[in-house]
């Protein structure tokens, strides 16, 4: 049933991503969707540890209802980055 409503949310506009800008490389990504903001800021953590020892930085993250057109955009260029992957609610199995 969570996944029905997630979907719904998303189609909408208003499910809750992680955005997360980084300045070296400079890039926003996109991870979610989540269906709550609070299942966003738990998941946070673990983007922001992940691109860290990816070696990025300055890394900054907002949590955003929308629906974001691509989950990777080179912010040096402008182009959307498709990595062939499709966005994932992250976290169910653990509880976050």
């Amino acid at each position: 049933m969570k996944e029905i409503w997630l979907t719904l949310m998303e189609a909408m506009g208003q499910a809750y991503w992680v955005e997360v800008k980084t300045s070296v490389p400079a890039y926003t990504y996109y991870f979610g969707p989540f269906l709550t903001e609070q299942e966003a800021l738990a998941a946070r953590p673990g983007y922001v540890e992940d691109l860290t020892e990816e070696g990025a930085e300055g890394i900054e993250t907002q949590i955003r209802q929308m629906r974001p057109t691509a989950l990777t955009i080179d912010n040096s260029s402008g182009e959307s980055i498709d990595h062939g992957v499709s966005p994932v609610l992250r976290g169910q199995a653990s509880g976050q």
